[in-house]
């Protein structure tokens, strides 16, 4: 774990369980693409960059997930690197209890202000394509989160972020986070289509091609939202719903699954009922879904 790994002459990415993408600017810069998950991530980056002599001239984040954005403070305190971040993605980077509180749907308990779900607040600055290094493209790939963005190197190196999992991933938690449904499914869509010298998903391998793991999460999320429809054959609440989907799947409810897989399925639910295949009413002051 956190080995670095060179793709072409100047572009890495360091093995971790949110992969760091690192680009070198010239023989003495570089920058990364995130920054792992917490503090001991950040230190074991520094390291790798001490071991080679290189200067951290800035972070570019993907998105706010804290297991993205969890070595932002310690890196930017140690280098004095600049930190951007996309879109509303900024703000929850520099307030990062906006993470727990909006998959939660108030203020968050101690269960979830952790480092797991709520990184430390970093200095970060709206990213934009010209603070960008030359030569380098931002992709915009929303649906897993806000404002998610890919990059791709001058060497035609595409990091792509959480925009898909391996199939591994998919098998082992089955329910993979996504705020915007409809917005998931366009982005992947695109993604089938690109082409590049390599693809770094944070939570894949590395691969010259993509279409094809792109069409598995793609068949995912359509086998996600059959399980939901047919789970509301009957009138059902959220809470329901959701313990439904839980034993379907054979997942265990804590905490952070609560709030990240319960997100996910009102994710769903808001999809289905704006594209005309669920129906939602309240009774008894309960909001109830049905399969239409």
């Amino acid at each position: 774990m956190y080995e670095l790994i060179q793709i072409t002459e100047r572009s890495y990415y360091i093995q971790a369980p949110a992969k760091v993408g690192l680009v070198r600017l010239n023989d003495a810069d570089v920058c990364l693409i995130d920054s792992g998950s917490d503090k001991d991530a950040g230190r074991k980056v520094r390291q790798l960059l001490d071991a080679n002599g290189w200067r951290l001239t800035a972070i570019y984040n993907t998105h706010s997930n804290a297991d993205h954005i969890g070595g932002n403070k310690y890196l930017q305190g140690q280098t004095g690197c600049r930190i951007y971040a996309p879109g509303i993605e900024c703000a929850f980077t520099r307030h990062p209890v906006l993470e727990p509180a909006f998959l939660y749907g108030g203020y968050p308990c101690k269960d979830l202000r952790h480092k797991f779900l709520m990184a430390q607040e970093s200095g970060a600055e709206p990213l934009t394509e010209e603070v960008l290094p030359e030569g380098f493209g931002l992709i915009s790939l929303p649906g897993h989160f806000f404002d998610m963005v890919g990059f791709r190197t001058p060497d035609d190196v595409v990091y792509l972020a959480d925009c898909l999992s391996s199939k591994e991933t998919l098998e082992k938690y089955q329910i993979g986070f996504i705020y915007d449904v409809a917005a998931y499914l366009e982005t992947l869509e695109m993604v089938k289509t690109m082409q590049a010298k390599m693809f770094v998903p944070a939570h894949a391998e590395a691969s010259g091609e993509i279409a094809a793991l792109a069409q598995h999460n793609i068949d995912k999320v359509w086998e996600i939202a059959e399980k939901i429809l047919g789970i509301c054959g009957e009138p059902l609440c959220f809470e329901s719903i959701l313990q439904r989907l839980f034993f379907e799947y054979g997942l265990m409810m804590n905490f952070e699954q609560y709030v990240l897989v319960g997100s996910t399925v009102r994710s769903y639910l808001a999809w289905l009922k704006d594209t005309g295949r669920l129906t939602a009413s309240f009774e008894k002051n309960l909001l109830l879904w049905e399969r239409v």
